[in-house]
């Protein structure tokens, strides 16, 4: 597996207070309470939650979601590629870095008129953000150029807009800001001290300065990781800490769970427990219950009943559509069943 030879750089911590594991309960069982900003999570104190009973984890975090949000609605968005393959990067999971050999091809930055058509196609189907994923370690200008053009008229489309980009340069988040962007992914993949065995080629503190130009251009920030890359439970514990102690916690959260593409060197690797990624979710929707926690990569492989779960548990934002960049999705038509089944609304 790879290692960085330096660690990367934990969140500074601004403030002393950490949630007692000994008053959780009590912190949680209050309906439409929430945790003030000054408050910190430990790790131990999100393990404590993991290790809780399931029906006592579901339950504080089915209270804290009806706390914050309509229980019953989900937002929904659709991830477009519009520049697949051939990423200089080394992420072990992605199929997209051109050191792997996988099924996936390089090809060229989309053409606008057919970015604006999937976004048409995704409107129709009821999407209310429209995603723009490109494989580059950062984007040149001449890059950055084209995809402001498809943000704005995106934009104009009356959907709201999100892109994943790569690392951004000084003043790139404002002219995304400019062009109408409404949201940008840069997750922090998994925990500090995990982070080396799987990505070698930028630190976590490249994804946290991303992160930092983010806010400071006033744009709203999708940030997760990927659950089930062979980490222990004190590290996914330790990806949750590091997203919920920011200043501003994202608006927007995606767990992830690994999809495994042979040529990867993640492929192979020991498979999650259904439950535990359950638990994730929960643990996220408690952690930062003003978030919206997006059910995102490996719903294909989730049976109903599990997705069923997630829901419960606080999850109120999916990916819809039938890939996710380069991996399957649930199609809209079989999300609509299930959405129907569980008297579900889109938001």
């Amino acid at each position: 597996m790879m290692r960085h030879k330096k660690g990367p750089k934990m969140l500074e911590s601004t403030v002393e207070n950490v949630i007692s594991t000994h008053n959780l309960k009590a912190n949680l069982s209050k309906a439409g309470d929430t945790l003030s900003s000054l408050d910190r999570w430990s790790v131990a104190d999100i393990v404590a939650l993991f290790e809780l009973p399931f029906s006592d984890l579901i339950n504080h975090a089915q209270t804290i979601h009806r706390a914050n949000f309509n229980p019953n609605a989900v937002q929904v968005s659709t991830l477009l590629s519009i520049k697949t393959g051939g990423c200089s990067e080394d992420c072990g999971y992605c199929p997209q870095a051109a050191r792997y050999h996988t099924e996936v091809e390089a090809e060229p930055l989309m053409q606008l008129e057919d970015v604006l058509a999937a976004a048409q196609e995704a409107k129709n189907n009821g999407a209310s953000r429209f995603c723009m994923g490109a494989a580059w370690r950062g984007p040149k200008q001449r890059d950055l150029d084209p995809v402001l053009q498809m943000i704005a008229e995106v934009k104009a489309m009356g959907l709201e807009t999100c892109a994943t980009l790569g690392m951004l340069k000084e003043g790139q988040a404002e002219q995304l800001k400019d062009a109408g962007l409404d949201y940008y992914n840069h997750n922090l993949d998994t925990a500090p001290e995990f982070y080396g065995d799987v990505i070698t080629t930028r630190t976590y503190q490249d994804r946290l300065d991303t992160l930092g130009r983010v806010r400071s251009a006033d744009i709203n920030v999708c940030s997760g990781g990927i659950i089930g890359m062979g980490e222990s439970r004190n590290q996914r514990a330790g990806l949750l800490a590091q997203l919920a102690n920011m200043e501003r916690p994202p608006e927007s959260v995606p767990i992830n769970l690994l999809t495994q593409v042979e040529g990867t060197p993640l492929h192979g690797t020991d498979e999650l427990d259904p439950i535990e990624f359950v638990r994730t979710i929960a643990a996220a929707r408690i952690t930062m219950p003003n978030s919206f926690v997006r059910l995102s990569a490996g719903r294909q492989s989730m049976h109903e009943g599990i997705q069923a779960l997630c829901f419960l548990a606080g999850a109120n934002s999916i990916f819809y559509g039938e890939k996710l960049l380069t991996t399957g999705n649930p199609e809209a038509e079989t999300d609509k069943k299930l959405f129907t089944k569980l008297g579900i609304n889109k938001i």
